[in-house]
């Protein structure tokens, strides 16, 4: 069926040492019986993944990148665990099999998963599921639901407790992407000088503490091929962490390309979030916020978070790429997106003090009585 979800040709310089990680599964118990067929996913910008498909296993192998990287995005130990101790209570994570700390064994650390078997819902929904606008709203409402369904695991008294650093996460986030913007920068791009100023004012106090994946988007989550508006598996667990849910949703937001959003942005989208049947981003923070029963009065702050963030994540790619040390293509107009985010911050930012000026208002409620009808 052509609408799984499978690997590609491996990358040049991203080849796996099949046959060292073969003789080490076998070395943990693991039963693999070779030929094996190894295939790379295109998706994974930060940790590379593989699929290992041997004659009696369907594997999915994960590794850090090559090059300098943010230790702990790429903590291939920690990344293991998180979804070993959360699946007890979320029943769509991937069934862990091994992890290998022995850099001996490929020169790095890695863990090996079963392999979920299903859609991965990426820029375009394969033409073959041909849904309809009311299956797209139901896909639109099941992955938010998934979402929120995260946020209210019970984790206090589990050792997923031991991932929070407690109170302050807010301030925390704000001033750790700050700081990784500024040591990722290349000369190309812009300082974002006064949305990390802005950020950093109007710092709020955490909403609560729950559980929070931290990369929340449909390309991260595995749909029920004889069901496809059914979510059967949640991916790319390496950022996952106790946290603020409001800005999860934020950071989730930023990659919810709208039908009127600008050229750029429907450029770099990747998931369908353009359909009809799909909510606008306005009103997933609606549905999300009377589902949850939480409330804010500066929502600005996560989306110009989100935004921050998701330039960050893009500049660190790009300065692997910008100083050779990754030759993905894909990578390569990063710097043009960059710039586009910090437009967007921007324009979010400069609407939010529109929306708070009274004076402003009284302009705008009058320019809009002298309007023709």
């Amino acid at each position: 069926m052509s609408v799984i979800d499978v690997g590609g040709t491996v990358r040049e310089g991203e080849e796996l040492d099949i046959q060292a990680v073969t003789a080490w599964l076998k070395q943990q118990n693991v039963d693999v019986v070779e030929p094996v067929q190894v295939t790379q996913y295109s998706g994974g910008a930060s940790n590379w993944t593989y699929r290992l498909k041997y004659s009696n296993a369907d594997l999915i192998l994960r590794r850090p990148p090559k090059g300098t990287k943010a230790k702990s995005a790429h903590d291939m130990a920690r990344e293991y665990h998180v979804q070993k101790n959360l699946a007890p209570f979320y029943p769509v994570l991937p069934e862990m099999v091994a992890l290998c700390q022995d850099e001996a064994v490929i020169g790095c650390d890695f863990y090996v998963m079963k392999r979920i078997e299903g859609i991965i819902p990426r820029a375009k929904l394969p033409p073959e599921l041909n849904f309809s606008e009311a299956q797209v709203h139901e896909l639109c409402v099941n992955v938010i639901d998934k979402l929120i369904e995260l946020h209210q695991v019970p984790y206090v008294g589990t050792e997923l407790e031991k991932l929070g650093k407690g109170d302050g996460y807010c301030r925390r986030q704000v001033e750790g992407w700050d700081a990784r913007y500024a040591k990722a920068h290349t000369i190309n791009v812009p300082s974002f000088k006064y949305v990390r100023k802005w950020l950093l004012d109007h710092i709020p106090a955490d909403s609560k503490t729950c559980i929070i994946h931290n990369d929340w988007r449909f390309d991260n989550v595995i749909l029920d091929p004889k069901h496809p508006t059914q979510v059967i598996g949640v991916l790319d667990w390496e950022m996952a962490t106790l946290g603020d849910p409001l800005m999860d949703l934020g950071s989730a937001l930023a990659y919810w390309v709208e039908d009127t959003d600008n050229q750029i942005f429907k450029a770099t989208r990747r998931q369908p979030t353009h359909l009809k049947g799909m909510f606008t981003r306005q009103q997933v923070v609606d549905y999300y916020l009377q589902k949850t029963g939480l409330n804010t009065d500066n929502w600005t702050f996560y989306e110009v978070f989100g935004i921050f963030r998701l330039a960050v994540i893009a500049q660190q790619i790009y300065y692997r790429y910008f100083h050779k040390q990754t030759n993905n293509p894909a990578f390569k107009d990063f710097w043009i997106v960059i710039h586009a985010l910090h437009i967007r911050a921007l324009k979010l930012i400069g609407l939010q003090k529109i929306e708070a000026n009274e004076l402003a208002q009284k302009y705008i409620a009058k320019f809009k009585e002298l309007m023709p009808k």
